[in-house]
């Protein structure tokens, strides 16, 4: 899953495809570079981003999603609004993934059901003004898992299909970097819930602090693309059924080793 962020501040690449026109050609450019989804999102999450209207993000979001949609690509759109996804939807996307897993506007999971699109349950505590400071967990892989089977429990009871949802532990939301590598060590506790799994930790925080040493001042973003294939690998290894990330080339290439090396164990007698 390749992001397309058309938002002036996200954490990583905040500005960049602001115009719909670039937007697409970097969309295009993800899938030539081995993306199988472009992910498409007009409203920042990162810690502390404030919210934008739904007028404002549709904006942003939808003559993008139209035209990659137009040009064949596969596109999910980054949204915790209703409104927001059926409007997408009808642009053509195929996906919805929803970072407040429900939580945000209960009328989203709804959306997804309606039109039988694969919907992403991510786990969330909060809005980015505040998420940091619910980073408090006994055991954050069980507390995890249980909170996104409780999310799972609640969609399907609004009529979703077990066969739409992917989960997502949500690495950087509302979890320290101590969590983030805990649950990505404890990635086969949340494949047994039964359900694909996506993570996202492309150019994150925490990989910036493991490669710094010093977590108050982490190593810029543009020097966590290396730290970024080697988790999108161990990911894969673990029986992640995606990784979303802002590159693809590198990350396409680690998932096709991570594949090969699964096989092979499986081919052992």
């Amino acid at each position: 899953m390749g992001v397309l962020n058309v938002t002036p501040d996200s954490f990583s690449d905040g500005g960049r495809w602001m115009d719909a026109g670039a937007a697409v050609v970097h969309g295009l450019e993800l899938v030539a570079e081995g993306a199988d989804l472009v992910d498409v999102g007009g409203e920042s999450t990162r810690p502390g981003a404030e919210r934008v209207a739904a007028e404002e993000e549709q904006r942003r979001v939808l003559p993008v999603v139209r035209e990659l949609a137009r040009q064949g690509v596969a596109v999910s759109v980054d949204t915790m609004r209703a409104s927001t996804a059926a409007a997408a939807l009808e642009a053509g996307a195929c996906l919805v993934n929803d970072v407040s897993g429900g939580m945000a506007d209960p009328q989203l999971a709804k959306v997804a059901r309606d039109a039988r699109a694969p919907y992403v349950v991510m786990h969330w505590r909060g809005h980015s003004t505040s998420m940091q400071s619910r980073a408090v967990y006994a055991d954050v892989v069980d507390d995890v898992a249980g909170e996104l089977q409780a999310r799972v429990e609640a969609v399907l009871d609004l009529g979703l299909l077990p066969e739409q949802l992917v989960l997502d532990p949500g690495l950087g939301f509302a979890k320290n970097a101590a969590h983030n590598w805990q649950l990505l060590a404890g990635l086969p506790a949340l494949t047994a819930l039964g359900y694909p799994v996506l993570v996202g930790a492309s150019r994150k925080r925490f990989l910036g602090s493991l490669l710094s040493g010093d977590e108050h001042a982490p190593a810029p973003v543009a020097e966590r693309a290396d730290a970024t294939v080697a988790v999108t690998a161990l990911a894969a290894a673990g029986g992640a059924w995606c990784v979303r990330v802002h590159e693809a080339r590198a990350n396409r290439a680690a998932v096709a080793v991570a594949q090969a090396v699964r096989s092979a164990g499986q081919d052992r007698p």
